[in-house]
């Protein structure tokens, strides 16, 4: 397990999910699980509402070492701050006759986040270590993008957002 995250994937979440949701749920932890330096994810909707997430705000999210806690704030703090992004950089490849937005890096003195689009507006954060390797984070960042975007339909969208309010 990751030393900064508990994914919120675990039995409790995903019971009563169709097998689409626990899918998702397993890609999530395992991009959390298997990708060294990743602090917290969030997959959040076209209209900003967080859909899946590792739980940052849990109580054994924080490592041991005072010097390297998880991120402040929850996962609809890095929800709000991906939906944002991924906005943000959608209008400037608009305005640039850019085309579509594929990956957006930001390199900060104590982390780095990574927003990646998905489908249909919708985007995957990655908020991650300052020492992590940026080109694995975003390999598997693309992968999950390539798994969970042909999956994540308007009906499994509407199923992972009432799962996210239910476990609130």
């Amino acid at each position: 397990m990751n030393a900064y995250t508990k994914p919120s994937s675990g039995p409790d979440s995903t019971f009563g999910l169709s097998k689409a949701a626990r899918d998702l749920h397993w890609l999530l932890s395992n991009l959390v699980d298997e990708v060294p330096g990743v602090r917290s994810v969030a997959v959040v909707s076209s209209d900003g509402l967080l859909l899946l997430s590792s739980d940052p705000s849990s109580a054994d999210s924080v490592q041991d070492d005072d010097d390297h806690d998880g991120p402040k704030g929850s996962s609809a703090d890095l929800a709000t701050i991906v939906s944002g992004l991924g906005a943000l950089t959608s209008g400037a490849a608009k305005l640039m006759d850019g085309g579509g937005v594929k990956q957006t890096m930001i390199a900060m003195d104590e982390g780095s986040l990574f927003v990646m689009s998905i489908s249909d507006g919708s985007v995957l954060g990655v908020h991650a270590a300052p020492d992590c390797d940026m080109s694995v984070v975003a390999y598997h960042m693309a992968l999950f993008v390539g798994r969970a975007g042909h999956v994540l339909t308007p009906e499994l969208r509407s199923e992972l957002r009432q799962s996210m309010e239910r476990d609130q």
